[in-house]
Parts: C-alpha cells; structure tokens; sequence
C-alpha cells in the first residue's frame, strides 16, 4: 500500500471509495491527466467481478462445460471417458490463486499510475471529506463505487437463516462439491450456479417465485433458460417461496415452501416439504453497500433500497459528488462501471482542460448495452425486448411496424450423437432419446423497428452466442437494418450465419415458446 501523507487533512482532486472495476477505472484514467487521486478499498481490489463474480463464475461455468462435454458428448467423437474424476478442492484452489494474481495486477496498475491507495472503510464525516483508520481526507470530487452485497431472508423471521448460503459463500468458502443442493432466485447468477453445479455432478433443485426464470429477459431468454435448466437435469420449482430450513437426524436439510396453484376456476396456496439437501445457495439479488458510509453528513439522495441516485453525468444530489457501478443501480455490469468511469474522468478533468461544453462530453448510453448469461448454452441478448418493442411501438415511442425474425436449430456438434443400431426401429427410438437428453435447440430472435427495419433487438441462446454477440453489438450501435445482416456473406459452417439469413418474418406477435417443466411427487409432501 502507497502511504498517504501525514497532514490533518489530505487534499486531493478526486477521491474514490472503492476499489473495484468502476473506481479503478475511474481513478487510472484521471491520473492519467496529472490528477492527484486516492483510492479507499476495505476489502480485495477488482470488487464484486474479479473476487467474487465474474471471473471465478466464468472459470467455474469452463469446468461445467468441460464436464459437460466428457459425460454427455465425448464418447459419441469416439474417445473413451471411463473413470472421470472431479477435483472441487483442486479447482478452487487453482481459481483462488489467479484471482489472487488479478488482485496483485489492479494494485500494481495503482502503484505504476501514482495512485495513493488505502486499505481501509472510508467514510464521510462532511459533504467532501471522508475518514479511514482515523485519518480525514478531501477532495474536490468524490466518486462513490462500492458495489452490493448478497440479499438474505431476514434473519429475525427466517427459520433456518443460519444455513443459507450466498454467491459469495460459493466462491470465498464452497470447497467440496455438493451431493444435493438447493437454489433459491431466478435471477442470472441462480440459473448459472445451478447449471454449474448440475453438471458437475451436483443434484440441484431451483426454486423460483415466478412460472420462468430471467422475467425481465425476452421471452425467448425466458423460456429457453427454462428448458436448458430441466435439459441439464435440474428440477425447476416454479411459483415457490421458501418458508423455512430445517436440519433433519441424519444431518440433511430439508426446506418448506408456500407454492401457488392456478387453476382455471381459482388460485390456491400448498405447503411443500423437499428433503435431503446438503447445500442451500441463495441468489435472489443483490442491494448497495451505502448503510455505513456516512452519507447523513451529506446531500447525497438515495431510493427506498438504499442505491444511490445519480443523473446522466454520474452526479449525486450534492454537486461533485458522484455514484457508479452497483451503487446507483443503473445496470450492474462491469464493462459498464468501468466505461461510465472513464466517461467521469474524462469529463471531470479533459473536458476542463479542453474547455468543452457539457453538450460536447460523452455519457454513459444504458441501452444496446450487450449481456451475457453464462447458461448451458450461453445467452447473449441486446436491445429492446420483444414485449418492450410492441408497446413502444404502440405509444409512438419507436417506430412501427415491428418486424420479428427468428431461427430455431440443433447445432452441428450434435451431428454425431445419434444410434448406429441396425435395426431401423431401435435406431428412430434411440435417436429420439439422443436428441431429447443431448440436443439442445439454438434459438434467435432479431426485432426491427419500421419500414427500413432497423435492428432493436437481438435474442439468442445456443453454443457460441456469448462470443457471437459482441460483433453483432457494434452493428447495432451504429444503427444496423435488417438489410445491412443481409448484405453480409455467411460463414459456413457456423451458428452465426444464421443471423445473416434469416428471410421470412415471423408471422405474427403471438407466438409461444413451448418449455418443460419437472413434478416428482415423491420428494415432497403435502402439509
């Protein structure tokens, strides 16, 4: 740690509380232009994406895959997988040895910039001066960027509080592989967890409040996670809400559950009991980390969640001071904190030295922002959705028509897992198993908007979207019409290449996705 100087009160042009992606990028990009910057990080640097998010998700879903391949596909590419081990203490080791290594990379980037740093909880004690270890600091800007925290069932009500687990636990504390596990949200961190533990050898049960996982999603995001979920073989619990955990004789955990029960005549509630967990993994959101920073010694305004309000510049209710990233709870996204942050520092202090006008300073744009959802397969998506479309389009918003174009296909690398019995009907049979076990389904969706049907919305989940989407992004942002997709040459043989020869529109605003759902009466039981 770079110490700070010894006076009363240190004086610096911009303060940052919070080491992660946001107000690192933030914090380098404004000493880059001379400033004299300090950082305040209580915890590990790179935050919420490099220690307990992004990065070890994404190693953690490369195992799944992995896992994936060797049990379900590998033996029909003719290699022998007898004996397959998997080694969870092995691999969380190895994870936690390059996380460490990214946080060394973030500190050093801090040193070689001539950022001073401080480990330590900041906090203010008056609209410009914050406090940490017992020594005052001031700045002519602060930004805010201290990220969120795993959401929990109240502990004064919950029965059982004491066995839940959060996305943090998973990755700071979880060094076995479950045998049978329990997975509370519908969000994109439950449905990847869930799929991640499934398929490296995990039971997982996924309880969710609503009929479908990711709501806010498109509906093709919607229900294709939903059959991958039950293809991947986990047991989708939908319109249920835990009550309660419970530590049995035998050492499991069982859950109680209040689920709803439509009917064409009624709604009703029943109680459920699941038994013999030996995980219970809660993913229901994530909220601000804003209770202890003092934030009663300023102006600074917050919603009735505790995230912090901030305009279109990143500014607070009390000028100069600033909020990004999971704070203020625009998109919790970490190329977007980073890029808003670099945004902040270039208008802050090149726009000042350039004497440009705020008309002329770049912003942060929160839409065609592109995302991806690490299932198995990966979602990509970008844009408007198709529900969104419509109504925009109806309220004169964006315009009409709205034009919707999609494709539906088993990728090539299922081309070889099929029956080579020689008798006919055994064969049909078994390749009716092969596909309904191993095959899943891509599907696309592009929307467009008018009669030059300018591409609002991209929707896709199959093998390669995550790394699809990226260019396709671009495209968009530059204002992509249907006919610029078509004007490109396909590549062959690729997913890909179907975005760029989709013909026939879709025929009409009322097409329903079918989905799988699972019931197994004899785990659970009626109270």
């Amino acid at each position: 740690v770079t110490d700070a100087p010894q006076s009363s009160v240190d004086k610096y042009d911009l303060l940052v509380i919070g080491g992660g992606s946001g107000g690192i990028a933030t914090a380098r990009r404004a000493a880059s232009y001379g400033k004299k910057v300090i950082v305040f990080e209580e915890n590990r640097y790179g935050g919420t994406c490099v220690n307990v998010g992004c990065v070890p998700k994404k190693l953690m879903w490369q195992a799944s895959t992995i896992s994936h391949l060797l049990h379900g596909q590998a033996k029909f590419y003719g290699f022998g997988m007898d004996n397959i081990t998997f080694d969870m203490k092995g691999l969380k080791e190895r994870r936690d040895d390059y996380v460490k290594f990214l946080n060394r990379i973030y500190e050093n980037n801090l040193n070689r910039d001539g950022i001073t740093h401080v480990e330590g909880h900041a906090k203010f004690v008056d609209k410009y001066t914050v406090e940490c270890n017992g020594k005052k600091y001031s700045g002519d800007n602060v930004l805010i960027a201290v990220g969120g925290f795993p959401y929990k069932p109240n502990k004064n009500t919950f029965d059982g509080y004491e066995f839940i687990n959060t996305s943090d636990d998973f990755f700071n504390k979880l060094d076995y592989l479950p045998k049978k596990c329990c997975v509370v949200g519908a969000g994109y961190i439950a449905v990847e967890l869930a799929q991640v533990l499934q398929l490296l050898g995990s039971d997982v049960s996924l309880f969710i409040r609503g009929d479908h996982p990711l709501r806010a999603f498109d509906i093709l995001i919607e229900k294709g996670v939903h059959n991958s979920l039950v293809k991947s073989g986990v047991k989708v619990i939908t319109n249920s809400v835990l009550t309660g955990i419970y530590k049995e004789d035998s050492g499991e955990l069982k859950v109680k559950t209040e689920e709803y029960v439509a009917t064409d005549a009624s709604k009703g509630k029943k109680c459920n009991e699941y038994s013999g967990f030996d995980y219970i993994l809660y993913a229901i959101g994530r909220g601000p980390l804003s209770e202890e920073l003092g934030l009663d010694k300023t102006d600074v305004k917050q919603d009735k969640r505790g995230f912090i309000i901030s305009d279109e510049y990143e500014e607070t209710a009390q000028k100069n001071v600033f909020a990004l990233g999971d704070i203020n709870n625009k998109m919790a996204l970490t190329p977007v904190a980073i890029r808003a942050g670099r945004f902040l520092a270039d208008r802050l202090f090149k726009a000042d030295q350039l004497k440009l006008d705020k008309s002329k300073q770049t912003i942060m744009k929160y839409e065609l922002v592109p995302t991806v959802i690490f299932t198995h397969p990966p979602v990509g998506t970008i844009g408007y959705s198709e529900r969104d479309a419509y109504k925009l389009a109806k309220s004169g918003d964006i315009e009409a028509p709205i034009t919707i174009y999609e494709t539906h296909f088993r990728n090539l690398q299922y081309g070889v897992i099929r029956s080579t019995d020689a008798d006919k009907n055994k064969r049909d049979q078994e390749n009716e198993m092969l596909a309904k076990k191993y095959k899943i389904k891509t599907h696309m969706k592009v929307i467009c908007s008018g009669k030059t049907e300018k591409v609002i919305g991209l929707h896709m989940i199959g093998e390669g979207c995550d790394e699809i989407l990226q260019g396709f992004g671009v495209a968009m942002k530059m204002g992509a019409t249907k006919a610029d997709f078509d004007s490109v040459c396909a590549i062959h043989p690729t997913a890909a290449e179907e975005l760029v020869t989709l013909k026939k529109p879709r025929s009409n605003n009322n097409f329903t996705y079918e989905f799988e759902t699972w019931n197994d009466d004899e785990s659970k039981t009626d109270e």
